[in-house]
């Protein structure tokens, strides 16, 4: 696991540094057109700065204060765009984040088939070879039986033999 770390903090400043000049461009556009600047990049930052106000006070127990002055233009375009340009660097890293994890998941799950396969693969040639051993056993069973037959066979002829053998003796 000690490995992983160092890359893993690579990977999250490679995204960084990838996203940043996509998240600049961002910026730049807030801070220069009146409706992104307006209405897209002012709203969350005064709601931003109305929390973070609320909370504060909070915090230090000092309760209600009455009403939270907004922040100016130039501090809510900056704040605004700042919260726009790491919203870009994080959706750029959560997309990067749920790519590799979709990846990864087809890469196991692959896997598993395969392995899965090979199990199946495995289970069919024991069911042969349990078949073959059955009917290698049916043969052997056979072929006792027709030993056993030969040999009584056998016997019976080599007694004859003897019966006959003992019949001329004595007729002799």
């Amino acid at each position: 696991m000690g490995g992983s770390f160092p890359l893993s903090k690579l990977g999250i400043l490679i995204i960084r540094q990838i996203s940043r000049p996509i998240a600049n461009s961002m910026k730049e556009r807030a801070k220069n057109h009146y409706f992104f600047r307006t209405y897209v990049c002012m709203p969350p930052a005064q709601i931003y700065h109305w929390c973070e106000v609320k909370t504060r006070l909070w915090v230090l127990g000092l309760g209600r204060s009455g009403e939270i002055p907004k922040l100016n233009e130039t501090m809510a375009i900056e704040i605004g765009a700042n919260m726009i340009g790491e919203g870009i660097v994080f959706a750029i890293a959560a997309t990067i984040l749920i790519y590799e994890y979709n990846r990864s998941a087809a890469k196991e799950e692959a896997r598993e088939e395969a392995q899965q396969q090979r199990l199946a693969e495995l289970d069919s040639r024991v069911e042969d070879l349990r078949f073959t051993v059955e009917e290698q056993g049916a043969k052997i069973r056979e072929l006792s039986q027709l030993a056993g037959r030969l040999d009584a066979a056998w016997r019976a002829y080599q007694q004859q033999l003897q019966a006959s053998g003992a019949d001329r003796d004595s007729a002799s």
